[in-house]
């Protein structure tokens, strides 16, 4: 079966790049209305310099301000302004100094926190970003409009979605988007957020509502036909997955995350396409991991285990501790009759991750080829921590113990298997009469 975690991973990383940016304040200029917190300045400059800003004159702005800045350091309004000069001319690193000078002459100031606020999360830095937008909460924005408070509740919101540090509080999140909600109209933007949260907590039946809420108001939106395709996925409702995706390739086809989702619901479908598809992909971004690691999972899927592995091997070079690829290896290498090689495959992912019942799967499976009945057992006793035992299992466990000349477990063994399989291993079956007669015992 195609893995699907590998799909999450790499829709989330393509995905992560067309993340709606946090756009600077769509404040009025200085000058048009009193900034809240900024003193009204009664220089012939700053007022100059705020008839220009309306008018996006930025260089007769900028000379007015210096000049009154030489000998007016700390006026807050006019540094702020300065920034606001500064940031619209795509000058980030002097217009961040200037916010923060304004700051500094006032702390009180809700569009110098809000400002810079925002232009730290644009440059990606939220570790810094949100105290100040947490503040511009706090402040009275006056004049400026509670839209612009709503904008930084939706700043923080976008932040506590991700985190500071990767780790991304859901709940916080929707709390600040909640706290915009009630300074301003839902928009879009917000639905498709709120939809993206709920996603992200498990709350399913919730995201797809959101999402088709979205679409319903904008059939063309790609990121609410790829959010609600990966719920619709999810639920394994692949046919109306597919039908969405197609019909939103048909307006982005070079998508990337949009053409792994597809090529996730054919795979599922055992379509032929898949293959292709993700082969394509593939060719466009050869040195994406992820994509590499889809490739190689649907290879195996489609019985190519030498093609499958071919990818494994230049993963498993960047990452040679990664149980879950050390897995996926050993899985291919149990397939191409390399027993030896892959017992020391899930043998070190298992030790690795002794919680990956997989690993511990695979090699109570290749020890007993390897004639290693011992490690068969504690492979076995690990894996079912984990795992309820099935047919096969049961049967690994009676030749284990076969091999150990410990007749009694291994005809318990046998019958377990027996009483289970239902017809689906004659071989197997046949075996395990045998040897139950062979061991003495009663069948």
């Amino acid at each position: 079966m195609f893995r699907f975690a590998l799909f999450f991973l790499l829709v989330a990383s393509l995905a992560a790049s067309a993340q709606e940016p946090v756009q600077a304040p769509a404040q009025n200029p200085p000058g048009s209305t009193p900034a809240t917190g900024l003193p009204q300045s009664e220089s012939a400059q700053v007022a100059e310099a705020e008839s220009a800003i309306a008018k996006s004159d930025w260089k007769t702005a900028e000379t007015a301000l210096n000049l009154w800045l030489t000998s007016n350091p700390r006026d807050a309004r006019a540094l702020f302004d300065s920034g606001y000069v500064a940031d619209a001319q795509n000058r980030p690193a002097d217009a961040r100094d200037l916010y923060r000078r304004a700051i500094d002459a006032d702390p009180k100031s809700f569009e110098a926190h809000l400002s810079l606020g925002l232009l730290l999360a644009r440059q990606g830095d939220a570790e810094n970003a949100r105290p100040e937008l947490a503040i511009a909460t706090t402040l009275d924005p006056g004049d400026s409009g509670s839209a612009l408070k709503a904008r930084a509740w939706r700043a923080l919101a976008r932040i506590d979605q991700a985190g500071i540090k990767g780790a991304g509080d859901t709940a916080e999140a929707s709390n600040d988007l909640i706290e915009a909600l009630k300074l301003s109209p839902e928009t879009p933007a917000d639905t498709l957020l709120a939809a993206n949260l709920a996603e992200q907590a498990g709350q399913w039946d919730v995201a797809e509502k959101a999402y088709r809420r979205v679409l319903a108001n904008d059939p063309k939106s790609i990121d609410a036909a790829s959010g609600l395709s990966h719920v619709l996925i999810v639920g394994k409702q692949y046919p109306e997955a597919e039908t969405i995706l197609r019909t939103a390739l048909e307006q982005s086809a070079d998508d990337p995350a949009l053409t792994a989702q597809l090529a996730t619901v054919l795979a599922a479908q055992d379509k032929a396409e898949a293959l292709p598809l993700i082969q394509k992909l593939h060719d466009a971004h050869p040195d994406d991991p992820t994509i590499t690691r889809m490739l190689a999972a649907v290879l195996a899927d489609a019985g190519d285990y030498s093609g499958s592995d071919h990818y494994y091997i230049k993963l498993l070079a960047a990452k040679p501790n990664d149980p879950e690829l050390l897995v996926a290896e050993g899985q291919n290498l149990v397939h191409l009759l390399r027993y030896a090689d892959a017992y020391a495959v899930f043998n070190k992912a298992s030790q690795l991750d002794q919680g990956n019942a997989e690993a511990w799967s695979g090699l109570a499976f290749a020890a007993s080829r390897t004639g290693h009945p011992d490690v068969t057992l504690h492979a076995l006793t690990m894996r079912s921590k984990y795992l309820p035992e099935v047919p096969t299992t049961y049967f690994l466990w009676a030749t284990a113990y076969d091999n150990l000349h410990q007749k009694e477990q291994a005809a318990a063994y046998y019958k377990l298997f027996l009483e289970s399989s239902a017809g689906k291993f004659p071989d197997q079956e046949w075996q395990a009469r045998q040897r139950i007669k062979l061991l003495g015992q009663k069948p």
